[in-house]
């Protein structure tokens, strides 16, 4: 039940969501990430502050926030794409196993409590966050990616976590990537494509599960919130282009370690929520 209409609330959730526009935005084209890692806490907050129940507002979060990333990750692709840094091979292979993945998690979605999508959430963010806050450029498992079947399975498994997290599946396709060998501006760019791939079954799929659903605020299609998507995927494609620049154009170490500390700073807030 949504029991919060009070003005000042209310334009404080809007104004959380249009600066995570705006960052998202940047770290799309920064990093070949959807932006998800931002979107899904700040969503579950705004969520959750306006009255609607958890087990409804994580995976709503989580919708939104796959459909807000159709428009950026298109956006983003398109901008490396035109540089010349995508793997499309690599995106070929990978996109039956991730579509297959993708629609796995949107069927969880509907049964699936709140703590699922938090306990996958701390687990993936706070691995990637090691990465990025200690992680150095020798830090590899192979000079390559596997082949076969393995390889395969590494898109089943980036789709599925992706689809429960709501993000694009650069954070996961970029450190696979980077550990084995590629180039990091290959990893951005091949991430960002596969986003795509991600973004557009899974918020699909997230519609369908949630139709029906009680609790659902208004503006809701499933469990994607359109008055979410109307906030912030404009501020989104103003700021995609700015991350592409500077992912060609400086060094990113302290950005790296920014992003690591707020992935930190999340995990320890749904490790909060997970034990209290």
């Amino acid at each position: 039940m949504i029991t919060t209409t009070d003005g000042g609330t209310l334009f404080g959730i809007a104004a959380m969501l249009l600066a995570a526009g705006l960052a998202t935005g940047i770290l799309a084209g920064l990093f070949g990430v959807g932006g998800g890692a931002i979107l899904v806490p700040v969503m579950f907050l705004s969520f959750t502050l306006v009255g609607v129940e958890e087990a409804v507002a994580m995976p709503l979060a989580v919708g939104t926030s796959l459909a807000v990333i159709v428009p950026t990750s298109i956006s983003s692709a398109r901008g490396h794409y035109a540089k010349g840094t995508v793997d499309m091979t690599l995106v070929r292979i990978w996109a039956i196993p991730i579509l297959i993945g993708v629609l796995g998690g949107a069927a969880l979605a509907r049964l699936a409590e709140p703590w699922v999508f938090q306990l996958v959430f701390i687990l993936v963010a706070s691995t990637n966050a090691a990465k990025l806050l200690f992680g150095k450029a020798n830090w590899k498992v192979g000079d390559e990616l596997p082949t076969g079947w393995l390889l395969r399975l590494y898109g089943l498994l980036a789709g599925l976590l992706s689809a429960l997290m709501g993000i694009g599946g650069g954070a996961i396709t970029n450190l696979a990537m980077t550990l084995h060998g590629r180039p990091i501006h290959q990893a951005v760019a091949t991430s960002a494509a596969i986003g795509v791939v991600i973004s557009i079954p899974g918020s699909i799929g997230y519609v369908l599960a949630g139709i029906g659903k009680t609790g659902l605020p208004p503006g809701s299609l499933g469990f994607v919130s359109l008055l979410g998507c109307m906030l912030i995927v404009p501020t989104t494609l103003l700021t995609t282009k700015i991350g592409v620049r500077m992912a060609h154009a400086m060094s990113r170490r302290t950005l790296e370690k920014a992003f690591g500390g707020f992935l930190i700073a999340v995990c320890l807030r749904f490790l909060h929520l997970l034990v209290t």
